[in-house]
């Protein structure tokens, strides 16, 4: 993985790799299964949030760390955790599951966690005695517009006006923007996009969890999978969003600007990347996690999930019950936000 060879993702920072696979028998031991696994210290880049968990344990006199966490490490977007060279082995993804909870016991960790997995992995999870947790995002569905006022003519005339004055705001500025895929991004507009997200996360606290190096060479490895969005007034970079994309959808990562400009997150952020949606013909557009800011300009609530063992068996049963009422209350969070998005006549839960 990029991330532990760029030294993003090592033991120094907390993520040790414990990947599981699975071979044939026979010569060849061709590959199987395969499971993303790590052994944490903490519980920071998994956007699944489980600090009061930690916390019950501390004032148990129990060590919640270390844990075992199955994730794309920093990226809250759902995909395969259970990696089958065929979707219908069963047993294989049993196996993992049963090598990680093995794993776990034998190192002495706390859990296994299991972030963002695919529709797919759920039932094998929960045939497997993992715990389910409910959450929810903002997703945007391309429903085959055919430009970004066509998207907006299904919204209603005071959320239309909202979206169309945001857009004025930035063409009255000055401001315009270019796209940079992968390929052609140069070393040292590498360099200028990290120092403005960098700016972003300092003012936030922290650090970006990717280096430099790492965008630099994930460029490089994956040209047809970055896209950088750079902001720029008379020629000069004032903002930039960087997002990763499939053949169906866009994921928007990581932004940042040198300054404070009216409208101009939503429009790097959001607006741009509807409008390549529908320009590219990708079906979804999942800008990150959390925002309910994101419902007025078209992002519907969705439901994500994760899935959680804990070897410790009075708070493995408080935890279930604690997720059962959670689970209740995101289901009822959906149905509420999902009453106010922007659209004129259209259900945009799930």
């Amino acid at each position: 993985m990029l991330a532990e060879e760029t030294g993003c993702i090592a033991p120094k920072n907390g993520w040790s790799p414990r990947h599981l696979t699975i071979a044939d028998d026979g010569v060849d031991g061709q590959l199987r299964a395969a499971m993303p696994l790590y052994e944490k210290s903490h519980s920071w880049g998994e956007f699944v949030f489980d600090w009061a968990w930690a916390n019950a344990y501390k004032q148990a006199g129990l060590a919640y760390y270390p844990k075992l966490v199955s994730a794309v490490p920093f990226t809250p977007a759902s995909s395969p955790r259970l990696l089958l060279a065929n979707a219908e082995d069963s047993d294989g993804a049993a196996g993992l599951l049963e090598a990680a909870v093995t794993l776990a016991q034998d190192a002495h960790c706390s859990s296994v966690h299991v972030q963002f997995p695919s529709d797919k992995d759920m039932p094998h999870l929960e045939n497997a005695g993992f715990m389910i947790r409910k959450d929810c995002q903002f997703h945007w569905r391309n429903d085959n517009y055919s430009s970004f006022d066509d998207f907006i003519k299904t919204f209603t005339s005071a959320k239309r006006k909202k979206v169309r004055r945001d857009r004025r705001r930035i063409r009255e500025s000055g401001i315009k923007f270019r796209r940079l895929r992968g390929a052609s991004i140069g070393v040292e507009t590498w360099a200028t996009v990290y120092k403005l997200i960098s700016r972003t996360f300092i003012l936030r606290g922290s650090m970006p969890y990717f280096s430099e190096t790492f965008f630099v060479e994930l460029s490089r490895a994956i040209p047809d999978g970055v896209m950088v969005i750079l902001a720029e007034i008379d020629s000069d970079p004032v903002a930039a969003a960087v997002f990763f994309e499939s053949d169906t959808c866009l994921y928007g990562r990581y932004w940042g600007s040198d300054g404070d400009y009216d409208s101009l997150h939503f429009e790097t952020c959001y607006y741009q990347g509807i409008d390549y949606c529908i320009e590219s013909g990708r079906k979804t557009f999942e800008p990150g996690t959390q925002g309910e800011h994101k419902i007025s300009r078209g992002f519907s609530p969705t439901s994500t999930w994760s899935a959680h063992w804990l070897a410790h068996p009075q708070f493995s049963s408080a935890i279930e019950r604690y997720l059962d009422e959670e689970g209740k209350h995101i289901a009822r969070y959906i149905d509420s936000v999902g009453s106010h998005t922007p659209y004129k006549n259209k259900e945009n839960t799930s």
